[in-house]
């Protein structure tokens, strides 16, 4: 179903409802989250309004890019499982991976910078 990101929905806080002064418009309506997960790298291109701009919606990788505060460096690691995920708790069952989820890999506990769903890449910090 289309989701609607328009200011005005619901009701008041009196229990009245919100006259619509207009139709829905089409600009307004906004997608099925991307809901990234652990497996064979997966993405999706998905084109936006305004240039020649496309988002990278990410469905499934397996590494992540991690940045290392003491030697100052990137390196590709493997993913092992989402540890916790402060968006949601169920998405530690589900192995979804968001802005912020805490992530096991084989150098350790990585927090994740990026959007994955939008940048179309996993980035992180290693955390001890």
């Amino acid at each position: 179903m289309a989701q609607s990101h328009r200011a005005m929905q619901g009701r008041k806080a009196s229990g009245g409802r919100y006259y619509a002064a207009r139709k829905k418009k089409h600009y307004e309506l906004g997608r099925e989250n991307a809901n990234t997960t652990i497996g064979k790298t997966k993405s999706t291109l998905v084109k936006v309004k305004g240039a020649s701009f496309v988002k990278a919606k990410l469905q499934r990788s397996e590494v992540a890019n991690v940045y290392d505060p003491k030697t100052k460096k990137y390196e590709k690691v493997k993913i092992k499982a989402v540890a916790e995920n402060p968006a949601n708790r169920n998405y530690v069952r589900r192995n979804i991976i968001t802005k912020g989820a805490v992530i096991d890999t084989d150098k350790g506990k990585v927090k994740v910078t990026s959007r994955p769903g939008q940048d179309g890449t996993i980035n992180g910090v290693l955390v001890k």
